[in-house]
């Protein structure tokens, strides 16, 4: 009898059931044939198990690179962005720099060889091209927004000089004003004007070196701008004299005064009380000589009188 491999099917309680029996070729067949079969699901399982983990990898991989993508998107549009403020701030410095020339000009300031608000020659960069496609061309957009921000730089410095110049300009001019005699010394009325006139005292033609406004002794005489006394005291036939150096080479004399109120090395501004009329020294009758000199030379005080 050939082999047999028997076996016995028993229940829960170890009572036999069944008896099943095989050949020794068929058990053998049968076991081979059991073990592909294993092998083959062992096979697949692992197969799955590795594409189930390339599947959570990828997805991983996708949501990573949609996040880039956002990020990148995000990330170009803040550069256009960017760019757009790069345009705009050029046109506020070039607005800033016409409002500049145009005050220079009303203030009569020349500034010759002067260099342009981007350098010499003074042209404006190209505005950048905010709709350029950065996929292809991010780089080169970089590198022009970098140029510029270089060039604004300089040309914010520039600004800065010229202003700090206007500025220094203006405040001079306002010491000039300041100092330039512009109003009449005193009230009355004007009884002997500036220029030749016949002497009331010899009687012939002499040059009259200022402006004669008369009215009542004690009348206030005022500075006509701001200066620093230099006299003080009588002097010769204009009796009891005040000297103003307003600097810039202007000179202002009040004579025949009646009371002198400041002493010499006193500061003063137009406008402020110096002394009061008389008619000391040689003199008809109460009233101020007032005199105006540009370096050491009478001019006429008219011009010097914006209330006259």
């Amino acid at each position: 009898m050939k082999n047999k491999f028997i076996f016995h099917l028993v229940n829960r309680n170890g009572g036999t059931m069944k008896q099943v029996s095989f050949t020794a070729p068929v058990t053998r067949l049968a076991t081979v044939l059991f073990l592909i079969v294993i092998s083959f699901v062992i096979f697949l399982g692992s197969d799955y198990y590795q594409l189930k983990r390339t599947s959570l990898r990828m997805k991983s991989l996708d949501t990573q690179n949609s996040d880039q993508l956002i990020e990148i998107a995000r990330q170009r549009k803040q550069i256009q962005s960017f760019a757009t403020e790069i345009n705009s701030l050029k046109l506020t410095l070039l607005e800033i720099n016409n409002f500049e020339k145009k005050i220079k000009i009303i203030a009569n300031m020349d500034e010759p060889g002067k260099s342009g608000l981007f350098g010499v020659g003074g042209e404006i960069p190209d505005d950048l091209n905010t709709n350029v496609p950065l996929t292809k061309k991010h780089n080169s957009l970089l590198r022009e927004m970098h140029s510029q921000i270089e060039d604004i730089n300089q040309a914010t410095i520039r600004q800065e000089e010229g202003f700090s110049n206007l500025l220094k300009y203006l405040e001079d001019q306002k010491n000039l004003l300041a100092s330039t005699p512009a109003i009449r010394p005193t009230v009355g009325w004007v009884s002997s004007k500036f220029g030749y006139r016949v002497s009331p005292f010899t009687g012939k033609r002499t040059f009259h070196k200022g402006l004669d406004i008369a009215n009542r002794k004690g009348t206030p005489i005022i500075a006509t701008a701001n200066g620093i006394i230099s006299q003080a005291g009588r002097k010769g036939f204009l009796g009891k004299l005040i000297t103003i150096d307003h600097g810039h080479g202007i000179v202002t004399r009040y004579g025949h005064l009646s009371k002198i109120i400041i002493k010499p090395g006193n500061s003063v501004k137009r406008g402020q009380l110096i002394g009061k009329m008389g008619n000391s020294g040689r003199s008809t009758g109460p009233h101020v000589h007032y005199e105006v000199r540009l370096n050491g030379l009478p001019v006429n005080p008219v011009q010097y009188i914006l209330n006259y």
